[in-house]
C-alpha cells in the first residue's frame, strides 16, 4: 500500500473516532441537562408542596406500637385579614400518604394497605377536605376552630384549637386534630366492629399534626 493510501486511511479513522467522540459527548451533555432539569422540577414541586403546609399522621395499636407518616396538601385556600386566619379550606391529596418510620418491604406493605379499600381507598377517594365553618378567639395566640372534615365522602363537624406562631417575620398556624376514623368508614382493625383481634387491634383515634 502506498503512502497516500495509508494517509487517507489514517485520516478516515481519525475522522470517525472524532465524530464518535463528539456524538458521545453531546449525548452525555444532553443526558446531564435532562437529569438536571428533572431534578430541578422535582425540587421545585417539593418546595411548592411544602409551601402549602405539612400534615403528619400517627396511628397506634392497642399494644402501644405506632406508625407515623405524612400526607401532602393539594390546595391551601385559607383566608386571612390583617394577618389573622378568618376561614377557608384545605384539600388533602390522600394518594400521597406515606409512612416515615419503616423501610423497604414493610414500608411498601403499610403504604399499600393505607391506600387500599381497607383504609382510605385512595383510588376511589383521592382527596379529603377540611372546610372552616367558624373561628373563635381563645387565650393568647390560640384560636378555636370548627370545621367540616370530609373523608371518603363522609362529612362531619370537628372542633380543635389552632396556635399562631410568628418567627423571623413568618406566621404559621399549627393544630393537633384527633379523628375517630370509624366515623368516616375506616373500620379496619377496630375492636368495636371486629371480634377476636387481640393485639392486632388498631385504635379508632388517629392524630393529625397540621402546620400551615
Amino acid at each position: 500500500m502506498n503512502s497516500s493510501k495509508i494517509l487517507s486511511l489514517v485520516a478516515s479513522v481519525l475522522f470517525i473516532t472524532t465524530a464518535c467522540t463528539k456524538q458521545k459527548k453531546a449525548e452525555s451533555e444532553t443526558t446531564e441537562v435532562e437529569t438536571t432539569e428533572t431534578e430541578a422540577v422535582i425540587e421545585e414541586t417539593k418546595e411548592s408542596t411544602e409551601s402549602l403546609g405539612t400534615i403528619t399522621w400517627t396511628g397506634t395499636k392497642i399494644t402501644g406500637d405506632s406508625h407515623t407518616g405524612t400526607i401532602d396538601i393539594k390546595e391551601n385556600n385559607l383566608t386571612f385579614e390583617e394577618g389573622q386566619l378568618t376561614g377557608g379550606s384545605i384539600i388533602v391529596d390522600m394518594t400521597t400518604i406515606t409512612d416515615t418510620d419503616l423501610e423497604g418491604e414493610w414500608k411498601q406493605k403499610l403504604e399499600g394497605h393505607l391506600n387500599s379499600d381497607d383504609f382510605f381507598g385512595t383510588a376511589t377517594f383521592p382527596t379529603s377536605t377540611l372546610a372552616i365553618k367558624s373561628i373563635e378567639a381563645g387565650e393568647g395566640d390560640v384560636i378555636k376552630v370548627t370545621a367540616d372534615l370530609t373523608i371518603k365522602e363522609t362529612t362531619l363537624e370537628e372542633a380543635f384549637e389552632v396556635t399562631k406562631t410568628e418567627q423571623d417575620g413568618k406566621v404559621s398556624y399549627t393544630a393537633v386534630v384527633e379523628i375517630d376514623r370509624t366515623k368516616y368508614n375506616v373500620k379496619y382493625g377496630s375492636s368495636n366492629f371486629f371480634e377476636d383481634l387481640g393485639d392486632k387491634a388498631i385504635n379508632d383515634i388517629f392524630k393529625l399534626e397540621v402546620t400551615l
